[in-house]
């Protein structure tokens, strides 16, 4: 299915209530998430059933949908406990579920039937027979593993009537498809039961890496005083890429990042919702304009690769000297609502801020214009010169009307 009839689907994540409307709102045509169990982000504010059924009617208020994650890699004991989630997934009127373990996924078909299942990257499908083998057993939709390269996705989609999703931006795994025990070697917490600790990003001390039965032979490593990084991934960014992915026959392209801020979702899906609209509107002559890549710079991220999309990753892919994030901007705060007639608008803090310091906001149609704070009153309507209080409440002047859930944010001093 290399010809797509409909415009790609963008799908975000949503590690919590917040940030998943957060997504929609910023113009995720989807988005995914993790309950309480069977779930590989066990450390994300993860949602009960009930909260699923809310966001899941939100969802559907707007038009647009939500998936849940049941991605663990099963043992005997969440196989028992598997159907009456299973059957609460189905009547918080979710859209599709994600399934790695084969185990899992037939459990799914028995008890509930007819909802969609989708196969998740965890299931490292890499060619066209495993496709064409998901397709057979009932899978609406295949998220293919990350270490397959444009041309080899074009190749699935050519054999395969099946939909396809990607990754197209976020952290990368250094394991294949996220199939790694370092963090349950290390630490006891199983990353294909969703606790990982992230062990690749640790920081590693030493001189040589080499192997017992070849003397002499070492792995060129970077190390400055504080140690190596050597397993450290940069975060992809395929932004360049989506007319290729959409002649590739994707119909989803797929954000990573359940575990980052509401800053970070809403800009990376403002980011993409303006590159697929324009891509789908003339992939002749896409382009990806500096202003887009200065936004993408301003959330908290890794150095940007295309990952395994263009060729096979090289040094370049790896940041060895540190596992630190960079970003040009802090999130301070979000608009909460506007007074035409006071001429003020809300805001709830989340960073420090004053008044008089130059700001920016990011609203949710995408449009981002400065803003300085004035005039700042507390809830009482006592005039304050700074907000330093977590999630304080406050106002300021704006003749200008703001809208409601737009960010507000700070370039970063250095």
């Amino acid at each position: 299915m290399s010809t797509l009839s409909h415009k790609p689907e963008l799908l975000a994540p949503a590690g919590s209530m917040e940030k998943g409307k957060m997504a929609l709102l910023y113009g995720a045509d989807a988005i995914y998430l993790g309950g309480k169990m069977f779930g590989l982000r066990a450390f994300a504010n993860n949602f009960d059933l009930p909260e699923i059924a809310e966001i899941a009617e939100y969802a559907h208020s707007l038009g647009k949908k939500v998936y849940v994650t049941v991605n663990i890699f099963a043992h005997n004991e969440d196989i028992d406990k598997l159907p009456d989630y299973l059957r609460g997934l189905e009547a918080a009127k979710v859209d599709a579920l994600l399934i790695s373990d084969l185990g899992v996924w037939v459990t799914a078909r028995r008890v509930v039937p007819k909802m969609a299942l989708h196969v998740s990257t965890q299931a490292n499908t890499t060619n066209y027979a495993s496709v064409q083998a998901w397709q057979d057993l009932g899978a609406e939709r295949v998220v293919l593993a990350r270490e397959l390269s444009l041309a080899e996705i074009a190749a699935i989609s050519a054999k395969c009537d099946v939909e396809l999703e990607t990754f197209v931006h976020g952290a990368m795994c250094i394991s294949y498809s996220g199939r790694c025990l370092l963090s349950s070697y290390l630490t006891g917490r199983d990353g294909n039961r969703g606790a990982c600790t992230q062990a690749c990003r640790w920081e590693y001390n030493m001189y040589k890496l080499g192997e017992q039965k070849r003397p002499g032979e070492y792995f060129d490593l970077e190390e400055d005083e504080h140690g190596t990084y050597v397993m450290n991934s940069k975060d992809l960014c395929l932004i360049e890429y989506l007319p290729q992915l959409m002649d590739a026959g994707v119909c989803s392209l797929k954000i990573e990042g359940r575990m980052k801020s509401v800053h970070y979702v809403a800009t990376v899906v403002s980011v993409y919702r303006k590159a697929i609209d324009a891509c789908w509107a003339d992939r002749e002559h896409y382009s990806v304009p500096q202003e887009w890549i200065t936004e993408l710079n301003k959330v908290s991220h890794r150095q940007y690769t295309t990952g395994f999309a263009v060729s096979k990753p090289d040094a370049n892919a790896q940041v060895y000297s540190s596992s630190k994030y960079e970003q040009t901007h802090d999130f301070v705060g979000i608009v909460t609502g506007y007074d035409k007639e006071a001429k003020r608008a809300y805001f709830e803090q989340r960073n420090n801020v004053k008044a008089g310091e130059p700001l920016e906001l990011l609203m949710p149609d995408g449009e981002v214009m400065p803003y300085v704070l004035s005039a700042m009153l507390d809830e009482e309507g006592m005039p304050i010169e700074v907000a330093p209080h977590a999630q304080q409440k406050f106002s300021a002047h704006s003749d200008v009307e703001l809208m409601q859930f737009s960010l507000l944010r700070r370039k970063v001093v250095k």
